[in-house]
């Protein structure tokens, strides 16, 4: 082998040793799984959706607001939950979850062809324009007045006050508030609040 080729050679190797090196400093990339414990932050995070919505149903559950006279379901429309916070978020993270417990729980269905934002799966109205069409069969297409109205309605708010505790601590407080309005009658059969409160560093943000 030739002087320089010996050289090229060693730049080389030189080279991919350094490529492994500088990769195997990097923390590498892992799933975080269910059983794993994450450090808290003052924002919030799964784990506190999780929390604020199985605590909301446990109490709405408890209080009989959705048992429903002479058996059955309610059938529940989402409303608007508003983020007073000082963090981005989308509030279906909680709404969802509310939902989930609330389907679990045996006493509540929740429409998705009517919500305050409008409908949420458009398809209910969409197949229903499929009448009179002469591409489709007309027994399958679904008839007038076979669409459930909404009797309950959820509504919320998520508030977000900061105290400062010392010149080097902060208090953060979350209040998860919860209404559900008997639509018949605009009367609110349940409300809840749910505080999560955080302490930590005045130098550390809550988005």
């Amino acid at each position: 082998m030739k002087v320089d080729e010996m050289k090229k050679h060693l730049l080389l190797s030189l080279a991919l040793v350094g490529m492994v090196a500088l990769t195997g400093c990097e923390p590498s990339t892992q799933r975080i799984e269910k059983t794993d414990k994450v450090a808290a932050t003052l924002g919030l995070d799964a784990e506190d959706f999780s929390q604020a919505a199985a605590e909301a149903v446990q109490k709405m559950v408890a209080s009989g607001a959705v048992a429903k006279p002479g058996g059955g379901r309610y059938i529940l429309a989402i409303s608007r939950v508003i983020n007073d916070t000082q963090q981005r978020f989308d509030t279906d993270l909680l709404v969802k979850k509310i939902r989930v417990e609330l389907l679990n729980s045996g006493k509540v269905m929740v429409t998705t062809a009517v919500s305050a934002a409008g409908a949420e799966d458009t398809m209910s109205m969409q197949a229903r324009e499929l009448r009179d069409s002469e591409e489709f069969n007309q027994a399958t297409v679904q008839k007038k007045g076979t669409m459930v109205a909404p009797e309950i309605s959820l509504s919320g708010k998520i508030i977000q006050r900061t105290t400062s505790l010392s010149k080097s601590e902060q208090r953060v407080d979350y209040y998860f508030q919860l209404s559900v309005t008997e639509i018949k009658t605009g009367l609110a059969i349940f409300e809840s609040e749910t505080p999560i409160s955080k302490r930590g560093s005045s130098k550390s943000v809550s988005w």
